[in-house]
């Protein structure tokens, strides 16, 4: 059940996710060789219906990368899109069945080593991804986290080459969020209510639109281009936004090629979610136990919801459910927001949203990557030689 009572916690890190999570989906839905509109079609579904069924307070869902191969592959060898979204729909009743049969309790069964690794291997990757982005190199936009990258480079070229491509503006942008990110989280944090409220990435977020502006007006050869600030996709009118939804082609669920799709999209997904759910419940703050079986039955439902409006398969997501966590969250009514916000923000401001540099979001993932990777021992470290 969704409350009220954390909301002076829950709404400044609702805004904190959607921020991070609207290029998120944009960069997938392209990694996946979709529409664009697909990733933020997943994205307010994963946030508003998966939340109002599911039973984890923190967990975040949406389009995930690590479903990226898989469609980008499904999409091309079905050669239809719609076709595709069949198997959406239909992965997602049999998410549904999996819940309904208890299968949820595999989720137990992963020793925390492995979700320990997991989170660590997944900080480091967040930074090494948003080294680029940081310093104005966009040549991959946000949302992969494989190594090897949709344009054929790898991780470490990217970062090389983004060395040879430096924007003085998104340096500028990134080195100032993120110092004042870990000011914020070290010392104003501890200074009042007010500081708690207002949280550290808002303020860098209007900092980079705002300095961006002034690079605009003021040094216009230092302003950040495009391909450097978030790329919302922007209806011209009311008919154009609804335009933008697909309706699922169903002509051929039954052959061999859909089903054997949705039985992997069901299979890899909902690993991917109890994976994700065991390592949420070990960063809550809390220490609250998600119910695995009722989030088998939410990310069912969410597909099917997704598969048939034209949105890409949702599974929760570590990297916004972590952002979540950093940014405050303390019940789903974060998750719930940041859903809303994505839904609202395309309909009524995508111009808006699409000032916000990326270097502004890279740095707030710094922060998230390096509170994952870093270590910590609940008793003195011994060093062992």
């Amino acid at each position: 059940m969704v409350t009220f009572k954390e909301l002076k916690n829950d709404l400044p890190a609702g805004i904190v996710v959607f921020l991070v999570a609207v290029p998120l989906c944009l960069g997938i839905a392209m990694a996946s060789g979709a529409p664009l509109f697909s990733g933020i079609i997943a994205g307010f579904v994963g946030g508003i219906v998966v939340t109002l069924i599911s039973g984890s307070q923190l967990g975040v869902s949406g389009p995930a990368a690590g479903l990226a191969v898989i469609v980008l592959h499904a999409i091309e060898g079905l050669g239809s899109f719609e076709v595709f979204l069949s198997a959406v729909v239909l992965a997602g009743v049999m998410q549904l069945v999996l819940g309904f049969l208890k299968a949820g309790s595999i989720g137990y069964y992963f020793p925390s080593s492995v979700i320990k690794g997991m989170l660590s291997g997944i900080g480091v990757i967040i930074i090494l991804k948003q080294i680029p982005h940081a310093f104005g190199y966009d040549e991959s936009y946000e949302g992969s986290l494989h190594f090897l990258e949709p344009s054929g480079e790898t991780t470490f070229s990217l970062i090389f080459n983004s060395l040879r491509y430096i924007s003085p503006a998104a340096v500028i942008i990134s080195a100032l969020s993120l110092a004042i990110l870990i000011f914020w989280d070290t010392v104003l944090s501890k200074k009042g209510k007010i500081f708690q409220i207002i949280q550290g990435p808002l303020v860098v977020v209007v900092l980079g639109i705002v300095l961006n502006l002034v690079f605009l007006n003021a040094f216009p050869e230092m302003a950040l281009r495009a391909n450097h600030l978030v790329e919302l996709p922007v209806a011209m009118s009311v008919g154009g936004f609804f335009q933008q939804f697909t309706a699922p082609d169903f002509s051929r669920i039954l052959t061999y090629e859909v089903l054997m799709l949705a039985g992997t999209l069901a299979v890899v997904a909902s690993l991917e979610t109890l994976l994700c759910l065991e390592a949420t419940d070990k960063l809550d703050p809390q220490k609250r136990i998600s119910p695995a079986n009722r989030e088998l039955k939410a990310q069912g439902v969410g597909n099917i919801v997704s598969g048939l409006i034209g949105g890409l398969p949702v599974t929760q997501v570590i990297v916004r459910s972590s952002a979540n966590i950093q940014s405050g969250g303390r019940t789903k009514l974060s998750a719930l927001i940041h859903g809303v916000l994505i839904l609202a923000s395309v309909i009524a401001i995508p111009g808006l949203l699409n000032l916000i540099p990326l270097a502004s979001l890279a740095a707030i993932l710094f922060v998230v990557g390096y509170k994952l990777a870093k270590p910590a021992c609940s008793k003195p470290c011994t060093v062992v030689a």
